[in-house]
């Protein structure tokens, strides 16, 4: 059957997919997590490996999805995750991870050998006791030590992911900056975003792009880069050390050019990381749906798309999950 390729009523293009593969975490952070910590989804509601695989072939052979991203909560603690890479590498897409990094020095090679190519680790600090109160865990040695493991095993690139909050980890713009420079990374700025778990966002706690480039290239100068689709903008070390990137979600929306669907760890699909409403894919799926009964709720779930999230506006409706429940 013929490609058909994902178009919203916008005119939007979808070719990118992220999958939750689960909702636990090893960390507790601040940021995903409350205190008294999360109700996880029972195992049995999980989606299995086969499913996963099944709905991945479905959206890259008759849709068109050209990249997938495995993401959670944190992926790596899903028992046997290599056997779920080595099937969507033979998808033949570009095959990504999102992890925090803590187990990942254990099992980097067999994600290599499974046909992971990329990777992108989360890290918010680079300063222990600061790392120890966001994450609530002392572990910030193993996630550096999941950095280097990652660059030892080839993958290419590596990209760092430090969202930013005014007050709690600003004053390591040009750390971060620094840091990539010298271990040979790429680190995405992401500006902080209403998907926390405890509800106290406000737009006085993010850190603008434009102030994020600006102080780093106080220190390093930079110059921007060409744009594409990717929901980072691109800046290069004037004296070739790099680059760095930024996702500006709140003051500089890229709606416009988002081509992501996301698919929960429970089978849900989310045509927006700010939707309010969830498109099931499970319950058929369990009940005997045919590929063509998938293929026609996902391309629903597509066509309803919004034009964009406004965040920061009058308007704008806080999804009642957050990041840990989603998927990045």
């Amino acid at each position: 059957m013929p490609s058909r390729p994902l178009v919203d009523s916008y005119g939007r293009v979808h070719r990118d997919l992220r999958i939750s593969v689960t909702d636990r975490c090893n960390f507790r952070c601040t940021y995903c997590m409350p205190a008294e910590g999360m109700e996880w989804t029972p195992r049995d509601e999980l989606l299995t490996f086969e499913e996963i695989a099944r709905i991945a072939r479905l959206l890259v052979e008759r849709h068109g999805i050209e990249s997938i991203r495995l993401t959670g909560g944190e992926p790596t603690v899903r028992a046997r995750l290599p056997v779920l890479v080595a099937q969507l590498a033979r998808l033949d897409v570009d095959l990504a991870l999102t992890t925090n990094g803590a187990t990942l020095a254990l099992i980097a090679e067999d994600l290599a050998a499974a046909g992971l190519r990329r990777i992108n680790i989360s890290l918010d600090t680079l300063d222990p006791e600061r790392f120890r109160a966001i994450t609530r865990r002392d572990e910030l040695t193993s996630v550096l030590d999941g950095i280097d493991a990652a660059l030892a095993v080839g993958f290419a690139p590596v990209k760092l992911n430090v969202v930013v909050q005014r007050g709690v980890n600003d004053d390591e713009l040009v750390d971060f900056a620094r840091f990539g420079r010298e271990r040979g990374v790429v680190v995405r700025f992401i500006e902080f975003m209403p998907l926390d778990a405890t509800g106290e966002w406000t737009s006085r706690a993010v850190v603008s792009q434009s102030e994020i480039v600006e102080r780093v290239g106080a220190v390093f100068p930079l110059e921007p880069l060409a744009r594409g689709s990717a929901p980072a903008e691109r800046f290069r070390y004037l004296d070739g050390g790099g680059e760095i990137g930024v996702i500006a979600s709140v003051t500089q929306s890229f709606c416009s050019s988002c081509d992501r669907v996301r698919l929960t760890a429970e089978g849900q699909l989310r045509n927006c990381l700010f939707s309010v409403t969830d498109f099931d894919l499970r319950g058929p799926m369990r009940g005997g749906a045919s590929d063509d009964e998938l293929a026609a709720i996902v391309e629903g779930a597509v066509g309803a798309k919004w034009a964009g999230h406004q965040v920061g506006t009058v308007n704008f409706i806080r999804p009642n999950r957050s990041m840990s429940q989603i998927g990045g």
